[in-house]
């Protein structure tokens, strides 16, 4: 028996009035209305562990959002009315209230900007508050929808500008086409429905990543693992896959890597691949080794795949996997982010609203953080 005041060998006691440390620090921020619906599917989910936090020019759908931290932007400027589809007013607002998004953001580890591209809030604010939590040394992953054609030129025009802005100041950009989500739906899915949809998609996308981290699993991530994979990655493409029964397992994953949701890409070009695999309290560990063997020889020889085991009581037949693939080349980037607009006028005012940014050569301090960093570089 150890003396008293005196720990049995090999045995270490800290004592520490300070609070513990719990882990990582996620927040997930929705800008303009696309955000804010995907934080409330978020919310209605119930995934743990995440700070929600939602940012719109729109008092309104402020007032209707479910998160406990509301941002409003550019009061002075848009009187709580909305950005008008204008990127300009959007990016302009979000300028306008870098002091309030700095102090929501600061604390986090990572952040998680959500929104769909293509409208004005989303597409002006979001750049603005990533290049914010990105200079908070936050790893920050955008996750974004692009619009459907049925939506116009003009909406898909702003919403490519939109994801070059943000491919800028993040380390990583979830890229989401709702127009692909048609192809795993029938003819008969309503207008609300497709919409709901591709709210559903962003929350599959922020859970899958979030997950790993923070819910106890069969095979649990670190942050440590997540950043390797999502640090400094730029674009990258997100698929999902479901199934049940015997085959569950290669049914799911086959799904996944040959989804719709990865564009013309797929998970072979990609330099990291993170893998959730996700089912019930039956969920087995040669199954969970069945998958993830599977996808790694999808992809490249050379890519750095990591891969967590979720349980969620929920699921009792089903298995659920979700890949997050990134640092595509330069080729496929473009592919799904092309470098030029194809409807020159529907982006005049937001384009040129870039070359006319401010400028400074002088070297990046904690107080300047009011002008995010994706603007001073067009001085370089």
């Amino acid at each position: 028996m150890a003396p008293e005041g005196r720990p049995e060998s090999g045995i270490n006691i800290f004592i520490d009035d300070d609070p513990p440390i719990t882990g990582a620090r996620i927040k997930v921020i929705g800008v303009g209305g696309g955000g804010g619906n995907a934080v409330n599917r978020m919310i209605e989910a119930g995934i743990e562990g995440i700070e929600f936090l939602v940012a719109n020019t729109d008092l309104q759908a402020l007032k209707r959002s479910r998160a406990p931290i509301k941002i409003q932007l550019g009061g002075k400027l848009t009187k709580g009315l909305g950005a008008g589809a204008n990127p300009d007013i959007g990016r302009n607002a979000a300028l306008e209230d870098t002091e309030k998004i700095i102090e929501a953001l600061e604390g986090a580890d990572m952040v998680f900007v959500t929104t769909g591209l293509g409208g004005g809030t989303g597409t002006g604010a979001a750049p603005i508050i990533a290049s914010l939590a990105t200079e908070l040394g936050a790893l920050t992953v955008a996750v974004v929808t692009k619009p459907f054609h049925f939506e116009g030129k003009r909406r898909m025009t702003q919403s490519d500008i939109g994801l070059r802005e943000l491919r800028e100041c993040v380390d990583t950009v979830i890229t989401i086409p709702n127009e692909r989500l048609l192809h795993t739906v029938g003819k008969d899915v309503s207008l609300q429905d497709a919409f709901k949809m591709a709210d559903d998609v962003l929350r599959q996308a922020v859970q899958g990543i979030s997950d790993l981290i923070i819910v106890p699993g069969l095979i649990n991530l670190d942050f440590a693992d997540v950043k390797t994979i999502m640090q400094g990655m730029g674009l990258a493409l997100m698929g999902a896959g479901r199934a049940s029964g015997e085959n569950r397992a290669l049914e799911a994953t086959q799904q996944a890597i040959s989804s719709p949701l990865l564009e013309e890409a797929t998970i072979e070009g990609a330099k990291g691949v993170l893998i959730n695999i996700t089912g019930g309290s039956d969920l087995k560990l040669y199954e969970v080794n069945e998958a993830a063997s599977a996808i790694r020889e999808a992809a490249d020889d050379d890519a750095n795949i990591i891969f967590g085991a979720v349980i969620d009581e929920n699921l009792r037949d089903e298995m659920k996997i979700t890949v997050i693939a990134t640092g595509f080349d330069k080729e496929i980037a473009e592919l799904v982010a092309p470098p030029h607009a194809t409807a020159a006028g529907a982006q005049s005012r937001y384009a040129q609203s870039q070359d006319l940014a401010p400028r400074s050569s002088a070297p990046t301090r904690s107080d300047d953080l009011d002008v995010p960093t994706f603007i001073r570089k067009k001085a370089d």
